[in-house]
Order: C-alpha cells, then structure tokens, then sequence
C-alpha cells in the first residue's frame, strides 16, 4: 500500500460502505454480559486511535488506500497552509452551510468518498463525468445512485474564488465527508492532504469491485482484505451504516423469499420482519415502494440519532437492515460487533478505530484540464 493515503476511516464506506445508502425507533436494550474489549484484542485500545510506522518511519494508519494517481511523496497535515491558508476553513464552512439546508448531505458525502477510495484510492475519479464518450465511475451500477456531486461542485466553486486551481476535488472531498460526519455525531480527525487528481475514470473496475448489499459474509471480508484491511477494520468501516437511508429494492427479498425458501431471512428479528413488510410492502406494491426507504440508523422523538455504535446493538438484536451487515454476526466478526457495542468502552473504542487515507488539480471536479 503506498504511504500515508489517510481519510481517517472516514469511509468508512463508507460502505461495503455504502453501495446502497443513499442519505442520510427507540431503540431496544443493549446486549449484556458482553465481553471487554481487551478480552478481544491483542492490543488495547487507547484514548485516541493508534498511529503506526511505514516503513519510512512516517506516521501512517492502518486505513489507507493505495492509489494510481501521482501525488506528492508524503502527505501531510496542512498541506495548503501557505497555498490556500483558508481552504479547510472554507471546505467546513460550506458543509455546514449545506447540512444546515438538508442534512442528507453528510452520508451522501461519506458514501460518495468510499466509492472514490474503493476504486484506485482516493483521487477524486469518480467525480468526473464521460472522457471523450468513454464511460466514467458514475456510469457504473453501484455508483448511478451516488448523490452529493452537487455539493462537491459548490465546495469547489467557493474554493476556487479565493484560491484558483490549487486545491485538488480529491482533497476536497476528503475534507468535505469528514466535515459532514462531525456534524452527525461522527468522530473528528485529522485529515492527511496533498493528493492531486485522477486524469481518468475507471468505469470497468467500479462495476465489479464495488461490494454490494447481497455480498456473503466470505466475499465482504475478501473485498475489504484486497484493499488491505483486516477483519477488524472491516467491522469498524462497516459501522457507517449507522447513518443514513437505504433503499427498499436492496433488502426486499429477505422479507418473503429469501434465497428460494418462501420464507423471510431467518437471521432477521421477526418483529424486525414486520417493520421491514410495513414500510416496502409485497410484490403488488414494488414499484410504488421503489423509492421507499428505510433510516440504517435509530430514531428517538422523531430525529435520527447519528453516528454511533447502535448499528452494532442492532445487529446483535438480529435488526441489521442489509444481508451483509447482519452476516457479520455468524462468523469471526462477531467478537468486534460484540466489541463495539459493549456500552461506553465500546463506542469509545468504535470511535476511535474508526477515525485511526502526480495527476493535477482539477478546476471543475468533472472534467478533466484541457477538456
């Protein structure tokens, strides 16, 4: 993996991460007599998250992609300190602009960041739109619902009046998705800069390496581990579905025919069943369900509760709305689901693995210069 790619886990996938979720009730008790997490772990998780060594003796993270596109050879904090003093301060205050007039801005930002990253690390490919009539991510399947490109175009845009063509869209949404999670409860991080961006799209590979919501339990872990992340950091990643809305036609047939059974899925809650049948409705009512949804998180007194570790509670409680959420509870990865949701060490542990990421710089995020 090369260097010092840190977006925090920010992804955090963001998604097998979030190949479905699209934005983004009272809970029931919390599981107990749940193990520590120091009795899961040959290492102890700190107060904040761990930092390792490369092999340069450079500070790195454990959730990094590699990438194709030439950037600097370290990147580092604060890179555009003296190019665009301004710029993160400018990058946060539009997120919060944006938030402030639909909230669905942050998961879409998250989950739009996971499917940069996924595909030849983090260097703002998708964002752009056909080359010369070749297909680009945004062509791909798992991608035709990504949502926020609009946001990035008007981060960009405010970005570009103070400081012309030298920000790079890659960095941008780097900052862009961390500054959205902040605001629904997330954790903060600091943020790694100097990536430039892709001179292409990579349409082929988003077609087939996106992971989907129907993914087996071997194929999730098998994903993830190509881009280098253990099964731990797998878990945690995944913990971003706890924000968010996904679409009915992504779970639909675990609630009548699950793989040929004429039954529901049976790893779902019964009562979890229903909900489910109430909100997406049979066969009949399919294409008038097409864009019903339900929220990935809990709600209380009617407002989303945010980011956090209830993802974790739910699947243990048999809730988790996707197939490959829930099948995160039949295998190894139960320790770290139990780990995650064991009341306060648990979400402090959650927390922090989960913020622990040469081209050009593009002046419109989708297109390439000189097009």
């Amino acid at each position: 993996m090369s260097g010092v790619l840190r977006w925090g886990a920010t992804l955090l996938a963001v998604s097998l991460l979030l190949s479905l979720i699209e934005l983004g009730g009272e809970g029931t008790k919390k599981p107990s007599n749940i193990p520590p997490l120091s009795d899961l772990d040959d290492r102890r998780i700190a107060d904040k998250p761990r930092q390792l060594q490369d092999d340069e003796g450079e500070p790195s993270t454990s959730f990094s992609f590699s990438s194709s596109a030439p950037s600097p050879q370290y990147l580092e904090v604060g890179f555009y300190r003296r190019k665009c003093p301004r710029a993160e301060g400018i990058v946060e205050s539009t997120v919060n602009d944006l938030y402030s007039r639909n909230s669905s801005v942050a998961p879409a930002l998250l989950r739009l960041l996971f499917h940069d990253c996924f595909i030849h690390g983090c260097d703002g490919s998708v964002l752009l739109d056909r080359i010369n009539g070749s297909l680009s991510e945004r062509d791909a399947i798992p991608n035709r619902t990504l949502k926020g490109f609009d946001a990035i175009d008007a981060i960009k845009s405010a970005v570009e009046a103070v400081c012309p063509a030298t920000v790079s869209c890659a960095d941008i949404l780097v900052l862009a998705a961390r500054d959205g999670l902040k605001l629904v409860g997330g954790p903060s991080y600091t943020v790694l800069t100097g990536r430039r961006d892709s001179v292409r799209s990579f349409y082929d590979e988003a077609q087939i390496q996106i992971p989907t919501p129907n993914d087996t339990y071997a194929k999730t872990l098998s994903s993830f581990a190509s881009r280098g992340f253990t099964e731990r950091e797998t878990v945690a990643l995944l913990g971003a579905h706890s924000i968010g809305k996904v679409h009915c036609r992504f779970f639909r047939d675990r609630l009548y025919d699950f793989a040929g059974t004429g039954e529901p899925d049976g790893s779902l809650d019964r009562e979890m069943v229903e909900e489910m049948r109430a909100i997406c409705g049979g066969d009949a009512a399919a294409a008038a369900a097409e864009e019903a949804g339900m929220e990935m998180g809990y709600c209380r007194e009617g407002r989303e509760v945010g980011f956090g570790s209830h993802y974790y509670w739910r699947l243990l409680e048999g809730r988790g709305i996707l197939r490959a959420d829930q099948q995160l509870t039949a295998g190894r990865t139960v320790r770290w689901v139990r780990a995650y949701a064991a009341g306060w060490e648990g979400e402090r542990a959650f927390r922090a693995d989960f913020a622990a990421s040469q081209g050009q710089v593009r002046t419109r995020c989708s297109r390439i210069l000189g097009s």
